[in-house]
């Protein structure tokens, strides 16, 4: 037996197999674009992530997809699908990274319980009433991602706390905030129903199966949002566990059997088990990254090569590397980036070495307001394809202050989604998550570089010193 965790993120579809001990046995994944048909925009057909499904599956072993008992997802948090009343989208769906509804946010005061960004689904469905009335007159559903794909695959409409928390259209426990839903005209009959991620919620069609590859009838699970699916997959059960994440953003997720205090800058989100986590959410680690090796020309290798071979000082170039604004700390998403301190000397290494030090400096910021608000993190699981390179991880737990241990996950929203299938049709219990984590191994300890705490301070110093001019 086997079990199914489906992925669906903002440029790729990823699926992973895993076996009745939690051990992964195949994966596949599929990208595509974001399509931004104006300035800011940022959308994707959703028959794009049902072919790149489709794709994936069919690269999966014949024999193991035969074995597959049940299926769990995982999906890109904050952006919305709308549909008719039978699951087809009446229009693109938009995501995260959209920006049309920042002059919206109005509708939203500080405090709140978790920062709102313009990409989230309460500020784009509230852009849709004021100039789209064609969709909403042939709205049924306001999906999330994950959602939109259960139910194309034969699912119940429903979706699970772990995401609609993240929409800004609920209270801190996932439940719809029906007052606010009110106050902003959105219907109330668009917002599915609640179920919990590891809940059994529908079964595979005999024509999504046929398209699949797959045997009908097969459970699904309700899912959950990636960054917790992300989480459960790579062993956080624990209060306290935390796990870094660097891909084109970077999270740091802290689990915590209670609710976590308010604390500005932060999200107080439901995890996929039911429990809490704290989450600081930094926009800019990647994308930033690959913007700067663009601009210097680099191939990867010679990036990591020049960079990790330039000494780093007190006096050393600064860079922000808020190229998309940020989240955590600052809530600032007109925050834009750069360099400090260039000399005619300067080398391409020493602005791809700044380059790497800001994304380090942005993801401390972002872990000291972890801290701020009670948490003691002295260690991280480290997950992400954008977090390999020795010399990186390095400099990661030297800014960072902790020590790192990489997750033998490297498809971990995809083994949480199929953990969750397990859960749903009853192969394991939620006390025996914990003997299911992967192995980790310690790959850096913070020590080996003692001038970075001033370079650090003089970051932040930076910041406060160009934040009004932004």
């Amino acid at each position: 037996m086997s079990y199914l965790g489906i992925d669906l993120g903002t440029g790729s579809l990823k699926l992973a197999i895993v076996d009745g001990d939690g051990r992964e046995t195949s994966t596949a994944s599929v990208g595509y674009a974001i399509e931004t048909p104006h300035p800011g925009w940022a959308e994707t057909d959703p028959q794009t992530w049902w072919r790149a499904l489709c794709e994936a599956s069919a690269r999966l072993p014949a024999s193991e997809r035969d074995a597959i008992e049940a299926i769990g997802f995982s999906g890109q948090m904050h952006g919305v699908v709308l549909t008719d009343a039978h699951g087809d989208a009446v229009r693109h769906a938009m995501l995260w990274p959209d920006t049309r509804a920042l002059a919206l946010l109005d509708a939203w005061p500080e405090p709140q319980p978790n920062p709102v960004a313009p990409g989230m689904a309460g500020p784009l469905l509230r852009w849709i009433t004021q100039h789209e009335p064609e969709h909403v007159e042939n709205a049924r559903w306001a999906l999330q991602p994950k959602d939109w794909l259960r139910v194309a695959m034969g699912g119940d409409v429903a979706t699970d706390p772990s995401d609609a928390c993240a929409t800004a259209l609920a209270e801190p426990t996932g439940v719809w905030d029906v007052a606010l839903l009110d106050r902003l005209g959105l219907p109330r009959s668009w917002f599915a129903a609640l179920a919990p991620s590891s809940a059994a919620c529908g079964a595979l069609s005999t024509k999504a199966a046929h398209a699949l590859g797959l045997r009908p009838g097969i459970p699904l699970a309700t899912g959950a949002a990636d960054t917790p699916c992300a989480a459960l997959g790579s062993g956080l059960v624990s209060d306290g566990d935390a796990l870094l994440t660097t891909g084109t953003g970077g999270q740091i997720v802290v689990l915590s059997t209670d609710e976590p205090s308010f604390a500005r800058g932060l999200h107080r989100y439901r995890a996929a088990t039911g429990d809490w986590y704290r989450m600081a959410a930094m926009q800019n680690v990647g994308v930033a990254l690959e913007a700067v090796r663009g601009w210097l020309s680099y191939e990867w290798s010679d990036a990591y090569r020049d960079a990790f071979a330039t000494e780093s000082d007190a006096n050393a170039i600064s860079f922000l590397p808020y190229l998309t604004g940020e989240r955590t700390p600052w809530l600032n998403p007109a925050a834009r980036g750069g360099w400090l301190g260039l000399a005619l000397g300067a080398s391409r290494g020493a602005l791809m070495r700044a380059a790497f030090e800001g994304v380090a400096f942005a993801l401390r910021a972002g872990l000291d307001a972890i801290r701020e608000s009670g948490a003691t993190v002295d260690a991280l699981r480290l997950a992400g394809g954008g977090s390999v390179d020795t010399r990186w991880r390095q400099l990661l737990a030297d800014a960072l202050d902790v020590e790192l241990h990489a997750v033998d996950c490297p498809n971990a929203a995809a083994r949480g989604a199929a953990l969750l299938g397990g859960l749903a049709c009853g192969h394991w219990r939620a006390d025996e998550l914990a003997t299911l984590a992967p192995r980790a191994m310690r790959v850096a300890a913070p020590g080996s570089d003692r001038a970075i705490a001033a370079r650090y301070a003089r970051f932040i110093d930076l910041y406060g010193r160009v934040e009004s001019w932004f």
